[in-house]
């Protein structure tokens, strides 16, 4: 997989059903056709080719204590609710009702292609996180000032 091609901002619209077309720029790049799809943060959903979610799966089980009440939040809000979604013929992908409600998907999303994984967001959400956080991403950028090309 050529983690180079796994970027891109893409709109596409929700159907009746909860099905939405996965980017074909993307599909193109994965390496089978199903994604782990789970909760996210920021009211988004985050998509992840199935050995990336291995990898973040893997790390989070082994830094977690079912002791220790942070842990068992981490674990019931990104691991518990992941689904493998299969991408079929025509490329969509189905989304869960509770996986929608949680991310308050209505018709017009979109997908953000994050080298590794994936966002999937509502459109209007997102457009409103991006105003709330721009003083944060400002910051952010600011704590960059090191890297040099």
């Amino acid at each position: 997989m050529d983690a180079n091609l796994l970027t891109g901002e893409y709109r596409n619209t929700l159907d009746e059903k909860g099905r939405i077309m996965f980017p074909v720029k993307l599909r193109s790049e994965l390496p089978e056709a199903s994604l782990i799809l789970t909760r996210g943060i920021d009211r988004c959903l985050w998509l992840f080719p199935p050995d990336q979610w291995k990898i973040l799966s893997d790390k989070v089980m082994e830094s977690a204590s079912l002791f220790q009440s942070q842990s068992r939040s981490v674990l019931r809000r990104l691991i518990a609710p992941a689904q493998t979604v299969e991408i079929d013929k025509t490329g969509r992908i189905s989304i869960p009702q509770s996986l929608r409600e949680f991310a308050g998907l209505g018709k017009e999303c979109i997908f953000l292609g994050i080298n590794k994984y994936f966002e999937l967001w509502d459109s209007e959400e997102y457009d409103k996180y991006l105003g709330e956080s721009e003083a944060d991403f400002r910051e952010a950028t600011e704590g960059l000032g090191s890297i040099c090309l």
